[in-house]
């Protein structure tokens, strides 16, 4: 699934193409916008809260502005083809959205998820109960802490998954984080500095989005197969002891229990058997916070 900071590329590879342009012609292919139309708004920008992508649009015949919101999952795609160019055929049957602008060409919205179209000043009615994203504005850290440990006994990756608490971390970041925290994945994020957790991700996902050739490297490499720590490292090992790294398959139908990878030599702490029981909230002896400085 794609994580907040490829989100917030695409909204700003969208802005490169859209901005500043006149929808002529649009083509809502999803029942709850089908009688829609925003033919005549002028596309004003895009913005992302976490995972999800906000198309800003001009008001038209009396109508206040309007909010365009999508929510790529795992196989959503945004398309703007030259005039006279098609979509090949084996796509059309998952467009969901066409757009056709003012200088003639086409943006299609394939396999779109959760569409939706408000009027701007309603925006939070579709991402208000998400929680404060580093790519923001109005980043807020101590918020982000504050709601982290409001579930102590969760475990990290499992908090760290969770939207409402820290917009825009996915999979991948939530399993290299917990290697350069230092704890299993399954580590109670009671027991970690939280402070210098959510510092150390807003951080790497603002490096991701913003630094060319940084796009989701986490170890400073960007040679592929050097790339990360952990994540998708069970054949290679851990890059940083090289020891046996492991894999536990996601939870089906569970977004908080996803693919993970740890070390178990460089991850001292609970092992998977243990995430179901502790995801729960079930009480269980609390440790001294330990440091999250221990890998660098």
């Amino acid at each position: 699934m794609p994580e907040g900071d490829s989100v917030w590329k695409l909204a700003r590879r969208l802005d490169r193409q859209l901005a500043g342009h006149t929808v002529a012609r649009s083509d809502f292919r999803t029942p709850a916008l089908a009688t829609r139309d925003v033919s005549g708004r002028e596309v004003l920008g895009h913005d992302t809260h976490g995972k999800h992508l906000l198309t800003r649009l001009s008001g038209s015949a009396g109508s206040p502005p309007a909010t365009l919101h999508s929510h790529l999952r795992m196989d959503g795609s945004w398309s703007t083809l030259a005039p006279g160019k098609r979509l090949p055929g084996k796509l059309q049957p998952h467009v969901r959205l066409v757009l056709s602008l003012d200088d003639g060409r086409t943006v299609h919205g394939i396999r779109l998820h959760d569409l939706a179209l408000v009027p701007t000043d309603r925006e939070a009615d579709l991402v208000g109960h998400l929680g404060p994203d580093p790519l923001r504005d109005d980043w807020d850290a101590d918020e982000a802490v504050r709601r982290l440990l409001a579930h102590p006994d969760v475990p990290l990756v499992t908090a760290l998954l969770e939207q409402r608490s820290l917009a825009g971390l996915g999979n991948l970041w939530a399993n290299e984080l917990a290697f350069l925290t230092g704890v299993s994945p399954w580590t109670a994020i009671g027991e970690v500095d939280v402070a210098h957790l959510v510092e150390r991700a807003a951080t790497m996902l603002r490096h991701s989005a913003t630094v060319p050739g940084a796009y989701q490297v986490t170890t400073g490499s960007p040679v592929r197969g050097d790339d990360h720590w952990v994540t998708g490292r069970q054949r290679q090992g851990c890059r940083r002891c090289g020891g046996p790294v492991s894999v536990q398959a996601e939870v089906p139908g569970d977004a908080a229990n996803r693919r993970t990878w740890w070390c178990r030599a460089c991850q001292p702490g609970p092992g998977p058997e243990q995430r179901v029981r502790r995801g729960a909230g079930a009480a269980r002896p609390r440790r001294p916070s330990r440091s999250s400085t221990g890998r660098r």
